[in-house]
């Protein structure tokens, strides 16, 4: 059980996506607003290393914003069994 301590993960909140030209993108500057297509009620997905692993809401207390995990997703057939 000591191993597992000393294991590595990082964790990434999608909070949306979006599609946009290159160029768009390329004339972006400081303070540009990106729209994403999802609203401030939307579930976010938890990603472990890149790969998706739960569900989850924003949830905000004071002035830290964190995630609140609402579900776990399944577990891919693939993905290796340790």
């Amino acid at each position: 059980m000591t191993t597992i301590h000393e294991v590595s993960c990082d964790i990434s909140v999608v909070l949306g996506s979006t599609t946009m030209p290159i160029h768009q993108m390329l004339r972006m500057g400081r303070g540009a607003i990106i729209e994403l297509e999802a609203t401030e009620d939307d579930e976010v997905t938890i990603l472990a290393n890149n790969m998706p692993v739960a569900r989850g809401t924003v949830s905000i207390n004071g002035n830290r914003i964190g995630v609140t995990v609402t579900g776990l997703l399944p577990r891919p057939e693939t993905a290796p069994r340790i």
